[in-house]
């Protein structure tokens, strides 16, 4: 990728660094605020602080009603499914009305500011209204991506104890209709907490059945709020209430409720849309996510709107619906200028299209950037997309927790050169430091935690649902002063970050501290490899040795076998023997999370012979039973 010679991030970061309050109540000017912080940053409030204090606010004003007297023409949504083959546009106008009359249903059923309220919805336009009806009230939404067992949408349930539930008859997967109300219905009756109500969106494709006197029908509810003017204005909320609270599995097996607040959160994704990727009001933005996940919640819904642009909700998948030039349809057919997907759809694109020949049936002519995050981007898929595609290719980083970038390439700055395998480098508002295990701060290239000097900047949570201790044992209390990431990485002497994987995924060969992340950008270089994960499996001897699964390419008809024995042979060669890698085994998939995420954690206890419960997020359960197989055969997971 060509740098820009003249990317003023150094002196945006240095500014930033110098006067972090005078920075962010300088990018507060682009939300629109009915009460103005009374201070920027109060180091008294909270647990480290927080963020516009005394300011009051509305999200979604801010994302609809303000831009209507000057866009409101302007499409503010697309909404395109090939499982349906429907695409529908709603401009800024239709999207506020839509909202409006939805926010009247909800107060219709009880709901009032602070309430909470969750949704359980597939990719479908009335997700998004759902959400944006929420904070148009003053109401905390919790999304649960779509399809979640019942058992775990009930443990939620009973975290947020919601007045209402807001659901849809089905879901559509390739091949098949997720029938949605079984599960909800069957998770309320697991709940001790009880909803008041529950509305259900009945999709053409499985209608649900409604229980009399709790469910009512969504597009009928919305109609009559409609025909009675029984439209919701926005309420003003404190910059410090709840936005959302979006649960991530906790190791506990509880699930953490992350919670986002309202002010700190429109700043930082309004300067993230223009300064890290380069957006200008009016233009298409595709975030390739789901609303369950933070990047849904940040970069599909509230980012997008709040600067402007236009959002895509895009209900399908990178191949199969129809074929893997699914995602340059889209760009081509919506005139998205910028994409922003996990690295594993596009290893499942270049799996199956690895020469690209879909790509050339469309005009990608709009389009001029990549951005990549979910998990790390591997050097080679990156090299791949950047070949094919001609654009830049940015792998940025962050958490469920952060909401926003932690480190990235701000291409609104200017792009600064990229080097493969590092996310670039640290945002505005985040003092990135590695350390080792004593907390102290190591030197450059050296491995260690990652960890963000507190306070962490506007957009970040600022604690766990009803759970502070919580909140403090899992990210302040390690090392005291700083937020741990979780993460394993080091800072070259550019001051670019390698994120080299969660701290469990440094694994401890004989005493040598390795990066599985390391391991896998090997193996994934190689030319019949299409992805693959490493993992640590337990050893008498060295304590851990390296285990590496691979999927190979379509149409590779080499021996799977004679793969295996190069693959050990480029990670003596490219990291040394100290790995004491020696064992490759192909097999057809990887088990993934429905984000994309692998799950490394899973096959190291199923190799290891350890008890193990199935994710709740598991993408498809029969993999597990594949991996397992195959470790058997080589003699593991005989626990």
């Amino acid at each position: 990728m060509a740098a820009s010679t003249t990317s003023s991030y150094r002196d945006v970061y240095a500014g930033w660094k110098a006067d972090p309050e005078a920075f962010w109540g300088e990018a507060a000017q682009a939300i629109d605020w009915y009460t103005p912080p009374e201070h920027v940053f109060d180091a008294k409030a909270g647990i480290f602080g927080r963020w516009f204090v005394g300011a009051t606010c509305n999200v979604c004003h801010n994302a609809l009603d303000r831009h209507v007297a000057t866009r409101g023409d302007q499409a503010a949504m697309i909404y395109d499914s090939p499982m349906t083959g429907e695409v529908a546009t709603y401009t800024y106008r239709q999207m506020r009305d839509e909202v409006a009359a939805l926010a009247g249903v909800l107060r219709g059923m009880g709901v009032e500011k602070g309430d909470r309220v969750i949704v359980y919805m597939p990719m479908i336009p009335q997700a998004v209204f759902a959400m944006l009806a929420c904070a148009r009230i003053g109401a905390v939404h919790s999304v649960v991506f779509g399809g979640f067992a019942a058992n775990e949408l009930a443990t939620r349930i009973e975290d947020a104890r919601p007045k209402v539930v807001l659901s849809a008859s089905c879901g559509l997967e390739p091949g098949r209709v997720v029938a949605y109300k079984p599960l909800l219905d069957r998770a309320i009756e697991l709940s001790d907490h009880k909803p008041d109500g529950c509305l259900v969106f009945q999709r053409p494709q499985a209608q649900a059945d409604l229980v009399p006197g709790r469910d009512r029908d969504w597009s009928a509810a919305v109609a009559a709020a409609k025909a009675e003017g029984a439209l919701a204005d926005c309420v003003p909320v404190a910059a410090t209430d709840p936005l959302y609270v979006l649960y991530t599995s906790g190791t506990t097996g509880k699930p953490k409720g992350v919670v986002r607040d309202c002010g700190g959160y429109m700043v930082a994704l309004a300067w993230s849309m223009k300064a890290l990727y380069g957006m200008a009001p009016g233009e298409v933005y595709w975030c390739a996510s789901d609303v369950g996940w933070v990047v849904g919640h940040s970069y599909i819904v509230y980012g997008p709107l709040i600067a402007g642009c236009t959002t895509i909700l895009y209900e399908g998948k990178p191949v199969g619906t129809p074929d893997p030039g699914a995602f340059w349809r889209v760009i081509a057919d919506h005139g998205a200028t910028t994409l922003f997907t996990a690295p594993t759809a596009l290893r499942a694109i270049k799996k199956e299209d690895p020469r690209a020949e879909h790509l050339a049936r469309y005009d990608l002519s709009k389009f001029r950037a990549l951005f990549l995050a979910g998990e790390r981007a591997d050097p080679a898929t990156v090299e791949w997309a950047e070949e094919i595609l001609g654009v830049p290719v940015i792998d940025h980083w962050w958490q469920t927790e952060t909401g926003w970038a932690i480190a990235g390439n701000p291409i609104g700055l200017g792009a600064l050169p990229v080097k493969h395998g590092s996310p670039t480098v640290p945002m505005p508002g985040y003092d990135v430091r590695i350390v080792d295990e004593g907390g102290r701060e190591v030197g450059p290239d050296t491995m260690g935690s990652i960890v963000i000097r507190l306070p962490l900047p506007p957009g970040c949570l600022p604690t766990l649902w009803h759970a502070d201790d919580r909140f403090r044992s899992s990210y302040l209390e390690t090392y005291p002063g700083y937020y741990n990431t979780s993460d394993a990485g080091f800072v070259d002497a550019d001051g670019y970050l390698f994120i080299m994987g969660r701290t469990d995924d440094i694994i401890n060969v004989a005493g040598h501290r390795l990066s599985t992340g390391g391991m896998e950008e090997v193996l994934a270089g190689h030319p019949a490899v299409a992805e693959c994960a490493v993992i640590g499996i337990k050893d008498s001897l060295k304590g851990e040795v390296p285990c590496g699964f691979v999927v190979l390419k379509a149409g590779v008809d080499r021996s799977p076998i004679e793969i295996e024995k190069e693959l050990v042979g480029l990670v003596r060669e490219k990291i040394g023997p100290v790995a004491a890698f020696k064992l490759a085994m192909t097999v057809g998939r990887l088990p993934k999370t429905r984000s994309g995420k692998i799950l490394r954690g899973t096959m190291k206890k199923i190799a290891d012979g350890d008890t193990w419960s199935m994710p709740a997020t598991i993408d498809d359960p029969a993999i597990l039973d594949e991996i397992a197989g195959e470790l058997r055969k080589r003699g593991y997971a005989q626990g």
